[in-house]
């Protein structure tokens, strides 16, 4: 079965599927090596750990090709893209859909923020007019050129203009052919109940730690009904924080040893990014 066939699936059966968000190809192979059926490229992952910038709006749309690209080449778990606004207008979506089908997306997300956009629990976000939200998504799904291809439409009108609107627009996205609804930052854990009973496709709901949306368990939003439970910046916030208890101590100590509690070890470093492989094809096209 197809990776896109395997993520449809598993949308499907709105069991509260665990999604991480990968920033890289190593963080993507951490995720399939620890057992997770699906992985998610996050925009702000790659913002932050590449740019070093805050997630709004500085990622282009072939910088995110090729790390979509890469992260295709370096495991084999379904692969959710976030395309943000699309890069444009409906006309930049089409190709935006086209560029990202190409470099191996299984599902793209795309929402309807004002170009340049910002992390959906920033303050100060806006969204364009549901019209032009819903041509958008016209013409995602018009673009894909395998129908197994995934659009994920993402709505963040509930900060600007209320959850009611956010669910008029969710139901729009559908009407539009979105195959999964993505509700942004709702913030009550009624809001949270709600939204599985009121829109009919399979729907995202993100668990942002430190965000405005209450962390739930995913067995009990599975219980809700929906299909994946994503955290977007698990392992880029694990990451980060890991990078700064193993540097101080290296900083305080002066030294730094193969500590399991502060670094992976060597010959670990090496399985994840696959040398055994990489020796055994050095064999063979050596005789």
């Amino acid at each position: 079965m197809s990776t896109r066939k395997q993520l449809k699936a598993l949308v499907q059966a709105r069991r509260g599927l665990l999604v991480p968000g990968a920033f890289n190809a190593l963080s993507a192979r951490v995720i399939e090596d620890l057992g997770f059926e699906a992985l998610y490229l996050k925009g702000a992952g790659q913002t932050n750990m590449y740019f070093g910038l805050p997630d709004q709006g500085f990622m282009g749309l072939h910088e995110l090709a090729d790390h979509t690209a890469r992260i295709r080449d370096a495991v084999q778990l379904p692969l959710i893209v976030d395309a943000d606004t699309g890069f444009g207008n409906a006309l930049n979506v089409r190709h935006t859909v086209r560029v990202l089908e190409r470099a191996g997306a299984d599902c793209i997300q795309l929402e309807d923020q004002v170009a340049p956009k910002r992390c959906g629990h920033f303050a100060g976000k806006e969204v364009i007019s549901t019209d032009e939200a819903v041509a958008k998504i016209k013409a995602a799904v018009d673009a894909r050129q395998d129908s197994d291809l995934l659009i994920l439409a993402r709505t963040d009108a509930c900060a600007q203009h209320g959850f009611e609107a956010a669910i008029e627009r969710a139901h729009r996205f559908s009407e539009a052919g979105a195959d999964i609804l993505f509700v942004e930052a709702v913030t009550t854990a009624e809001q949270i109940r709600d939204l599985p009973q009121r829109l009919d496709k399979p729907q995202l709901i993100n668990m942002v730690i430190g965000g405005k949306t209450p962390i739930v368990d995913s067995e009990e939003l599975a219980g809700l009904g929906y299909g994946l439970v994503l955290y977007a910046n698990a392992a880029l916030q694990g990451a980060v924080a890991g990078m700064q208890k193993a540097l101080t101590v290296l900083r305080e100590s002066h030294a730094l040893n193969e500590d399991p509690t502060l670094v992976v070890s060597f010959s670990e470093r090496q399985r994840l990014v696959g040398k055994p492989a990489w020796d055994a094809f050095e064999k063979l096209y050596a005789s």
